[in-house]
């Protein structure tokens, strides 16, 4: 079953890079977290990018369309990683036009203050109760997950945002029971973490070869580090700004068939039968 499909047991569009073959065998499925169940952070370019801007000296023949494209594809080109990958790219690009950059880690943690007043509606609403916690999910992902838990299979959240942040979210969710603790962030020694690391544990404790695992994720790092070991790699091409429109994101879409993922879902509405028919819960391929 390989291109577009709409129908025959989808309610939406689901593609397909190549054929889709049974996995039996899979047992453990890992998710990345912000814009793959998450959307608290929702946004998080337009904080980035800017300060990102500002950061950068001048040269005679820049253009502020320029700069902020060039900063754009920067970061996004290293999406899915640890956030202080992009801060290093950042101090990079200071450097390379003459200025003096500081640690990557100040960098970071100014990026993490600017972003925290963006998101602190909804951090509060979420403690309140004043925004359902289903609101701030990828559409969809409640009945998937729950979907997973009852199929008895290992749920791993591995993300590049900071460990404590990605917990405690996760909670304001209600999605960390999904995972019994085996949910894991970016340090600030950044070389201890990776969602490389994360996959190779995974296998390493469980005795299990890659073709055993499945991951579902908006960044190109799980993507690529799933296909690495032979696992089924699931890109969620998620509409963030306009969650539930069942469209894909045409930039993710094209960046994550480029790393080579086997199949693209614009959110979850069609995961349970898409896992279904991988497992071989269901006739025909």
């Amino acid at each position: 079953m390989d291109g577009v499909v709409a129908g025959g047991g989808f309610g939406g569009v689901v593609e397909f890079a190549r054929g889709l073959e049974r996995r039996e065998g899979i047992g453990h499925v890992l998710f990345d977290f912000d814009g793959t169940l998450s959307l608290i952070r929702q946004g998080w370019p337009e904080v980035m990018v800017p300060m990102m801007v500002e950061m950068l000296p001048r040269r005679s023949d820049d253009t502020e369309e320029g700069l902020r494209r060039m900063v754009f594809e920067d970061i996004m080109r290293l999406n899915g990683k640890q956030t202080i990958y992009q801060m290093m790219q950042l101090a990079e690009r200071i450097r390379e036009r003459g200025g003096e950059a500081r640690e990557a880690l100040w960098y970071k943690h100014e990026y993490l203050r600017r972003l925290e007043e963006k998101i602190r509606d909804r951090v509060e609403g979420l403690r309140s109760g004043r925004i359902v916690a289903d609101g701030m999910l990828v559409f969809g992902a409640r009945r998937f997950l729950e979907h997973l838990a009852g199929l008895g299979l290992s749920l791993y959240l591995a993300s590049g945002t900071d460990e404590p942040f990605v917990k405690a979210e996760a909670e304001l969710l209600d999605v960390a029971r999904y995972f019994g603790g085996r949910i894991y962030g970016a340090l600030d020694n950044y070389q201890s973490f990776s969602k490389k690391i994360v996959i190779e544990r995974i296998l390493r404790e469980n005795g299990i070869r890659g073709e055993q695992l499945l991951a579902f994720g908006d960044g190109y790092v799980e993507i690529e580090n799933t296909k690495g070991v032979g696992g089924l790699a699931v890109a969620v091409a998620s509409d963030e700004a306009n969650n539930g429109s069942g469209r894909m994101d045409e930039w993710k879409r094209q960046r994550l068939l480029g790393v080579g993922a086997d199949v693209v879902i614009p959110d979850f509405r069609d995961a349970v039968e898409l896992v279904d028919r991988i497992l071989g819960r269901v006739g025909g391929k």
